[in-house]
């Protein structure tokens, strides 16, 4: 039997991924995400939504520049995921507190955290103001990934062993394993 739970924003996986960019001095900042998802192949492109009610420098960097990076990290780097979401840029250099490395990204002008395996370099699309949140479409112009996750040029999605998160409990996951290939299981039920 279903039943009525609080109503919460809610997106199962949800993947923790990190916003870097510029501010107007050209310091480098970084905050961590949970709103995050792909929205749309042609062209490739990802959505993102900071909070607006609070204190994000990151946000205000991304106002500012149009361009930002997204990382996508491994669960190796919980903890530094953790804090780059919990600190404000406003007090402290955060990259610099964590011992993280940046170089300006190939494509667009923001820095691109050579710790994170896996990056996109995004130019800002739209910006929409959703209630707490501004949500911020970026186009992908380039995607930069550390061979070490790569399987036939490909990123591979177990090697990247990616960061999950739960913003019911707040709490962070560890991926499974592959079960079935997309596109294939559901044909038995188009025959």
């Amino acid at each position: 039997m279903k039943v009525n739970v609080k109503n919460h924003t809610m997106m199962y996986p949800a993947p923790a991924v990190v916003a870097s960019a510029y501010d107007e001095e050209g310091n480098a900042d970084a905050c961590t995400l949970a709103f995050a998802t792909m929205c749309s192949h042609h062209p490739p492109a990802v959505m993102i939504a900071i909070n607006t009610t609070l204190k994000r420098k990151t946000l205000k960097s991304i106002l500012h520049s149009k361009e930002f990076c997204l990382a996508f990290p491994s669960v190796e780097h919980v903890s530094e995921v953790d804090y780059l979401g919990i600190e404000s840029g406003y007090n402290t250099d955060k990259l610099a507190k964590i011992n993280f490395t940046h170089q300006k990204a190939e494509k667009v002008n923001a820095p691109l955290i050579n710790e994170f395996k896996v990056s996109v370099e995004c130019r800002v699309m739209h910006i929409a103001e959703v209630g707490s949140h501004t949500q911020i479409t970026g186009e992908i112009v380039n995607v930069q990934a550390d061979e070490d996750v790569l399987s036939d040029g490909k990123i591979d999605f177990l090697k990247l062993d990616p960061l999950a998160y739960d913003d019911i409990t707040h709490s962070y996951y560890k991926t499974g394993k592959k079960i079935d290939k997309a596109f294939k299981s559901g044909l038995k039920y188009k025959k």
